[in-house]
């Protein structure tokens, strides 16, 4: 099943709103084996909806179309769709009382321009949305589907979810697909690619692609393959070898975020962490608490950006300050080792580091970072070389950060890969 993706609305290429939507509906169609081989972003525009349209069935089995079905006049989807598939736009009472009782649920009055959202097309199968006033629409034509959806995220994903997955599956006899993604932190794609080669050629005899993802500091690894018991299997044992040879950097499943790893780990521990950071500004903790339930492990942070709140807040000597600098291993070491005692927490993470794009030195570069964890076993520092951007350093910083408190956590040798 070849599928092609439509997005209509001035606001996505104005940069206004952000187009979630073709990512999500590739990912949920992934999983009944469709692929989707083209996508748009188009105008509210009536030719340009045609004109896109009719490319898109010259390639795909199914077209997706999204947006453009609000009840203002600048929504135009609707009426364009009657016309490119030659039918009229007709009353639906019973999509007329689902928009009453959505109005009467509210306390809201329902105006005339809302009735609009009663017209349909008559030749079109009604895509029934319990989220909201605007109906999806299914169209066939020439043994292909054109399926037009609301704009609204949350009522797109109601009407596919509900209404259109299990519906493409049976009109296209398509075979159920299986993917697994696991993430790793701190590993470069080619290095990490080169030492996983043998593997993805194995696995790749049996069928099973892998995908790689990378964003800053992360990488996800996607497997993806026919939907059989041998196929998992392959994979299970493949994540199995992935996580022992890459162990410092396995965080595992995507589904769990690494500030999510680490806080089950000190759940399970029943230990407290604590962070003072300088050059994130707060970023750690603030990842930290993103986690529901983080009250249960995360006892605070201290922000110690200047270097008179690295001495009068956090106990950082003036002496190690002027010999070494605030970017250093015996600034960050202190850091931690007095954050620990201060917060009375078992564990303490800091940083401190140039993010850039000022601030380096030919002996301190942008982007050298130092790192401390400090517990009742000592302290650990380590530096890091990220890049020149301010944004990139940042994330990478707390991404390396909790990865190493993973690793001490597990606890796993952090000089070896």
């Amino acid at each position: 099943m070849r599928v092609e993706v439509i997005s209509i609305g001035d606001e996505l290429l104005l940069g206004q709103t952000v187009n979630t939507n073709a990512s999500w509906i590739g990912q949920k169609l992934s999983l009944i084996g469709a692929e989707v081989i083209h996508g748009s972003v188009i105008r509210d525009n009536k030719t340009e909806i045609i004109d896109t349209l009719t490319s898109a069935l010259a390639k795909a089995d199914v077209v997706i179309i999204t947006g453009g079905l609000g009840p203002t006049q600048d929504d135009i989807t609707k009426s364009t769709l009657s016309e490119f598939f030659k039918t009229e736009l007709i009353l639906n009472n019973e999509v007329l009382e689902r928009v009453k009782s959505f109005f009467v649920a509210r306390g809201k009055e329902m105006l005339d321009v809302n009735i609009r959202q009663a017209f349909l097309p008559k030749s079109a199968i009604v895509l029934r949305n319990d989220m909201g006033t605007a109906s999806g629409m299914w169209f066939e034509h020439d043994g292909k589907v054109v399926i037009s959806l609301p704009g609204v995220p949350y009522e797109m994903k109601h009407i596919i979810q509900e209404r259109v997955m299990e519906r493409l599956q049976k009109q296209f006899n398509s075979e159920k697909a299986f993917h697994q993604t696991i993430q790793l932190q701190g590993i470069g794609e080619s290095y990490f690619a080169d030492g996983i080669k043998e593997l993805e050629a194995t696995l790749s005899k049996e069928g099973i692609k892998i995908a790689y993802l990378p964003s800053t500091s992360l990488l996800r690894l996607r497997f993806s393959c026919k939907d059989t018991i041998n196929n998992k299997r392959l994979i299970g044992e493949a994540i199995k070898k992935i996580k022992s040879e890459f162990r410092n950097h396995f965080v595992g499943d995507d589904r769990k975020t690494l500030s999510e790893v680490v806080g089950e780990l000190l759940i399970q521990q029943n230990a407290k962490l604590s962070t003072v950071e300088s050059c994130t500004g707060g970023a750690i903790s603030k990842e930290i608490v993103s986690v529901s339930g983080s009250s249960e492990y995360f006892e605070g942070a201290i922000v110690s950006y200047s270097n008179r709140i690295k001495n009068e807040l956090v106990g950082v000597s003036l002496k190690s300050l002027e010999n070494f600098g605030a970017v250093s291993q015996e600034v960050v070491e202190e850091m931690a080792t007095f954050g620990r005692l201060k917060m009375k927490s078992d564990y303490c993470i800091s940083v401190s580091g140039i993010a850039g794009p000022n601030g380096g030195s030919e002996v301190k570069k942008v982007g050298l970072v130092w790192i401390a964890i400090a517990s009742a076993d000592g302290v650990e520092a380590r530096s890091f070389q990220f890049g020149d951007n301010r944004e990139r350093n940042i994330i990478s910083t707390v991404l390396t950060a909790l990865n190493l408190l993973r690793c001490r956590l597990l606890p796993i040798n952090k000089e070896k890969s």
